[in-house]
């Protein structure tokens, strides 16, 4: 007898780049950073912890009586960690998070997150925070199985370092490819990395002719690329990712209808929504 498949889906709470970005113009595609929710079966896994993980944590607590999930960052600018010390759940001692972040140098996720809770950045020290939190180290080329979900991480081509996550469930695949940036040739680490997902999630936070005008080294691509690269790896749907803070509603859904033209899947990613590979 076949096993039988589990619910598999995503959520974004934070769409946005570099920095938080709500107004009216933005409503549609959000104006939130990063931070993705996973959902395998009862198995919940977040990603970043951007100023969205703020809603996400109200939509745990009202959802769950014991919160229990596994957040896993991709690198630590600003954007992808300062919404950690906002995330409700981590404060109640009934709820438990495993943590996994790559080190930098000396420091492993957990210091690196403290530091961001320490006097004069913020009020609070990361010990007032009361759930059980276990901190794992990960790295690029490494599998994980949490759950029924196997991961399996990559590096990009970014400052400081950042990994992308591959998420398998069964034969259905989510890629979350943020913070990239793409030089004259495809990364085929990457494209390997994609190979034949139903959803590659990837930055396309600037146009081609930005990155030629004064954004080259930023450590960012555009939709352009992110089109190749969801071609080469056979890919399903490509989500453009870490949308600029400046960019409104009218302006990506022009950069969604020109990536369309050259790849049907192509879509720019909106808070809120849930996609089903």
């Amino acid at each position: 007898m076949a096993s039988k498949q589990i619910p598999f889906w995503f959520k974004f709470w934070g769409t946005r780049g570099s920095l938080p970005a709500p107004r009216p113009t933005t409503n549609k595609y959000g104006g939130n950073t990063p931070c993705l929710e996973v959902r395998v079966g009862k198995q919940i896994l977040i990603f970043d912890a951007g100023s969205g993980i703020r809603s996400l944590g109200v939509k745990l607590l009202k959802e769950f009586k014991k919160v229990e999930a596994s957040i896993l960052f991709s690198h630590y600018h600003w954007d992808h960690i300062h919404g950690f010390p906002f995330f409700g759940p981590a404060y109640s001692p009934k709820n438990r998070f495993v943590i996994y972040g790559e080190p930098r140098g000396s420091r492993n996720v957990k210091d690196i997150l403290s530091g961001q809770m320490a006097l004069p950045y913020f009020p609070v020290p990361i010990d007032v925070m009361n759930a059980r939190f276990n901190f794992r180290d990960v790295g690029p080329r490494t599998t994980l199985q949490i759950g029924q979900a196997i991961i399996k991480t990559e590096s990009l081509n970014h400052p400081g370092r950042c990994l992308s996550y591959r998420i398998e469930y069964k034969n259905k695949v989510i890629v979350y490819a943020t913070d990239t940036e793409h030089g004259y040739k495809l990364d085929r680490r990457l494209v390997k990395h994609a190979e034949g997902a139903d959803y590659l999630i990837y930055d396309a936070a600037y146009t081609d002719a930005e990155i030629r005008k004064d954004k080259k080294g930023f450590g960012h691509s555009s939709w352009c690329e992110g089109v190749k690269i969801a071609k080469a790896a056979n890919v399903r749907k490509l989500l453009l990712f870490h949308h600029e803070p400046s960019r409104d509603d009218r302006a990506l859904a022009a950069i969604e209808k020109a990536a369309q033209r050259s790849f049907k899947g192509a879509a720019a990613a909106r808070e809120r929504k849930i996609y089903r590979p």
